[in-house]
């Protein structure tokens, strides 16, 4: 039975180190990051991945750096793992740990590599309207998200499937093709394949791009920034001064928005004229429906300034929005 050191922080690993356990191998040790504070009483919170090593007693390593870390780097070497697995642990690790095991240090990524290569591979997958990605396990090298590809699981993303819910399907498919890997490196027919130059980054994802630019992005890259940022931030706006976050919506073409609408077809050329970010309809009843630049969106779920998030029926019963407001 192979020893295994296992890395990794949030939740997404912590399903693959929950599969690594379940399928019953020897996990030597868990190395993660640092406890964080969060909340609005900043407690000191554990990662995930601490919280399923504690309760399996499996000892747990919170290095605040692993390069030039000569204690720790020691530590691993007197562990003495077969393989190091490495699930979103969110550090690079330098050649000296990368050297240490036997049979390699390997990764779980949440793409089809060479696509999205970097550190929000299901964010951007979502963000860019991408209809199908997938897992990849791999060989580490030095390199972001470089080395030897082993096993690759493709899936579907859904029409209007968020990042946190992709999230959670590839959490557990990554999980799954984790032990299938062990298994395969154990028995010595793990392949290898090298990636080819064709590669996407997928760079962390930062609060500026959070702002639905109503000028100059489509209906359907509106809802994709929406679902992309649902659950990590949230596409936001201004309305009267007052920021409102959307975190659900549904794309509409003027030619459905028509068909649901008919007494609309009368106004057509002043709907034409209507500045981007308009609001066209705006009651518990009706919805919220706002004018883009080449379509429209149909609000589902929305969050007011210093409010929380809400259907949008509900919201609306209660904030009175009005027709020909333009968000900014």
């Amino acid at each position: 039975m192979l020893n295994i050191l296992f890395m990794g922080t949030p939740d997404f690993a912590e399903e693959s180190l929950r599969a690594v356990y379940n399928a019953g191998y020897n996990i030597i040790g868990v190395v993660t990051n640092v406890d964080k504070p969060k909340g609005r009483g900043m407690k000191m919170m554990q990662s995930p991945v601490k919280e399923f090593a504690i309760s399996k007693n499996i000892p747990v390593y919170q290095p605040e750096k692993v390069r030039k870390n000569e204690e720790f780097i020691n530590n691993i070497k007197q562990l003495n793992p077969d393989v190091i697995c490495v699930v979103a642990y969110g550090k690079i690790l330098p050649k000296e740990i990368l050297d240490i095991p036997r049979l390699g240090c390997i990764n779980v990524h949440g793409s089809l590599l060479p696509k999205y290569r970097g550190a929000a591979p299901i964010q951007w997958a979502v963000l860019n309207g991408d209809k199908i990605t997938g897992i990849t396990t791999m060989y580490m090298n030095e390199g972001m998200d470089t080395g030897d590809m082993i096993l690759k699981q493709e899936v579907e993303i859904g029409e209007n499937e968020t990042t946190g819910e992709l999230w959670d399907r590839l959490s557990k498919i990554g999980g799954q093709l984790l032990v299938k890997t062990i298994e395969l490196i154990e028995n010595g027919t793990a392949p290898r394949e090298k990636q080819g130059d064709d590669f996407t980054l997928a760079p962390m994802l930062n609060k500026e791009m959070s702002k639905i630019d109503w000028e100059n992005k489509s209906a359907i890259e509106i809802k994709n920034l929406v679902r992309g940022l649902n659950p990590i931030m949230g596409a936001y706006s201004f309305l009267e001064g007052k920021k409102i976050k959307f975190w659900s919506v549904k794309s509409l073409t003027d030619e459905e928005l028509f068909a649901e609408f008919p007494d609309l077809l009368q106004y057509k050329e002043k709907f034409d004229e209507l500045y981007p970010g308009t609001i066209l309809f705006s009651d518990a009843k009706t919805g919220l429906y706002i004018k883009t630049i080449d379509g429209n969106i149909k609000v589902l779920e929305i969050q007011g300034e210093n409010a929380k998030k809400m259907d949008i029926s509900d919201f609306l019963r209660g904030n009175k929005l009005y027709a020909c407001s333009v968000f900014q």
